[in-house]
């Protein structure tokens, strides 16, 4: 279970100023995008001066560090800082950058995003007006490299047929919902649920939403609030990505069985009930027709989509 910190958070900011905020990065092996998402940070209408960059690395083999260090160089007016995360796992990473964070709110980015400009102070303001515990956005999913395959991955990853109703994916108005990518939060909020759980290597972060909202909290979405997301740009990663997802999650409902939303319940009873007609099929012939009707239902659906996403 997810440790207590009772004992990391500092004196907070004196009222009527400008709140100190952290940045929260973990990231391993991100030397193609942690540049995109430092000099997007470098654009946040944010003042400069109260926030901090802390990028928890899980000792990469690739040349993300000297990336950080060569941004470091350039931008002497931003202050980056690199965190050793020896775990090398994304909850282990997030908890480092935490306990040595000085902001008063923390604001947690993925080294494969992109915040707008102002994604920092509609974070912070909307924390300070107290709309929920944890706030976050929309995500733009954009192909993460070349050709129609990464661009096919992004519109998968961004259509309702791929993500079901993730308000963080679809837009729609501001409102209380189940989680939010990313998050940002004021540091009281780890004294009372603790840090992320290092036993869920994904979904570390839905569960941490599952324990605000079992503490009477709120996990806030305001589509005004928006980061553009880079998808997995070919199909072995994107496998190793959604089993990845698939399995953690999977672990993480057995814990919290309750949690369970219907986009997530969908897909193995559609791929259970394939098997079933498949199987019926030996008995009686109207499996079969069943087994067809069902199918090519799912792939007029795909079909009719496609034909709308390009045009």
């Amino acid at each position: 279970m997810p440790e207590q910190t009772n004992s990391i958070l500092p004196i907070p900011v004196p009222e009527g100023t400008l709140p100190r905020v952290t940045v929260i990065i973990p990231c391993y092996n991100e030397e193609a995008t942690i540049g995109l998402l430092l000099r997007a940070l470098v654009k946040q209408t944010y003042p400069h001066e109260k926030m901090e960059i802390l990028v928890a690395d899980g000792m990469s083999t690739d040349n993300t560090r000297q990336e950080i260090i060569a941004f470091q160089r350039q931008h002497p007016e931003l202050q980056v800082n690199i965190v050793d995360n020896p775990k090398r796992n994304i909850p282990a990473g997030v908890n480092i950058a935490i306990r040595q964070a000085q902001g008063e709110y923390i604001i947690r980015l993925d080294a494969h995003s992109e915040p707008y400009p102002d994604y920092i102070a509609l974070c912070v303001s909307a924390l300070q007006a107290k709309k929920g515990d944890n706030v976050g956005g929309v995500w733009e999913i954009k192909p993460g490299g070349n050709g129609w395959f990464a661009r096919s991955i992004a519109c998968a990853a961004a259509h309702p047929l791929g993500v079901g109703d993730a308000r963080y994916r679809l837009g729609g108005k501001a409102q209380a919902v189940d989680t939010v990518p990313f998050g940002s939060f004021h540091r009281d909020l780890f004294k009372r649920v603790g840090l992320f759980d290092e036993t869920l290597l994904t979904n570390e972060d839905y569960e941490f939403n599952v324990r605000v909202r079992n503490s009477g909290g709120v996990v806030w979405f305001d589509p005004a609030i928006r980061s553009v997301y880079y998808a997995r740009s070919d199909f072995k990663s994107l496998i190793r990505q959604y089993f990845r997802y698939g399995y953690w999650k999977g672990k993480m409902l057995k814990r919290y069985p309750q949690t369970i939303r219907w986009r997530q319940f969908l897909p193995p009873v559609f791929i259970l009930s394939l098997l079933t007609l498949g199987l019926l099929t030996i008995i009686t012939p109207i499996a079969g027709w069943l087994l067809m009707i069902e199918i090519g239902i799912y792939l007029g659906g795909l079909f009719v989509s496609g034909v709308l996403l390009s045009v």
